[in-house]
């Protein structure tokens, strides 16, 4: 080394971990690695788990855990796309069971031998306009099968047998009942007199379609 060079050293003042806090130099996280919403939440769950009760999921399962989430999610999302391409509505999905016409003892006798005129007139005798509702439904749903437009059973859904239906002005008009159906009954919305003819009419103008 010529003498003319001279090292100069240079001391650093404090402590730099105390000089140097903070989250700008917290390297720990990987700041190119954005965090979706499903990430953040299994990270905050996991970390009030190990704060709360000392147990700590590794970074592995924790990744295990979120890929399998994916994957629920994609299949239930697979799921309600090929059900709607199908024309089921999204209530009748998760009240498959709920849809299918299992009272007044249908799952025994055939909807044909039930009176559901004499059902129509004591619910309306009871003012319950719900009831009544159903009852037309059901009777709309026993025309079609004396027509031979649908292939009645009781485990059916309402878009098992709008997919039945070929006649494209009965088609419609079934599909509108069922909304409406599902609406009330299901829906368990409860109607006055008025809007019970209203309802009323909509089921005769599909009883006088069907022929």
């Amino acid at each position: 080394m010529d003498e003319d060079q001279v090292l100069n050293t240079r001391d650093f003042d404090g402590d730099l971990t105390e000089k140097y806090t903070g989250e700008e130099f917290d390297y720990s996280s990987q700041e190119g690695e954005a965090q979706n919403l499903v990430k953040r939440f299994l990270n905050w769950f996991f970390s009030w788990i190990d704060d709360s009760l000392g147990v700590n999921i590794s970074p592995y399962t924790l990744q295990i855990i979120e890929y399998l989430i994916y994957i629920l999610m994609g299949g239930l999302i697979i799921y309600l796309f090929v059900r709607f391409l199908s024309g089921e509505n999204f209530s009748a999905v998760f009240t498959k069971k709920a849809n299918s016409i299992l009272d007044i003892n249908l799952s025994e006798d055939h909807i044909e031998n039930v009176d559901l005129d004499a059902l129509i007139k004591s619910a309306l005798d009871e003012k319950d306009y719900r009831l009544a509702v159903r009852y037309h439904y059901l009777r709309i749903l026993k025309i079609l099968s004396q027509k031979n437009i649908i292939d009645w059973h009781y485990e059916k859904t309402n878009s098992d047998y709008q997919n039945e239906i070929e006649a494209p002005t009965v088609k419609s008009g079934f599909r509108d009942v069922s909304y409406l159906y599902d609406y009330i009954w299901y829906g368990e919305q409860e109607i006055d007199g008025l809007k019970y003819e209203i309802v009323e009419a909509r089921f005769a103008t599909l009883k006088n379609s069907i022929g």
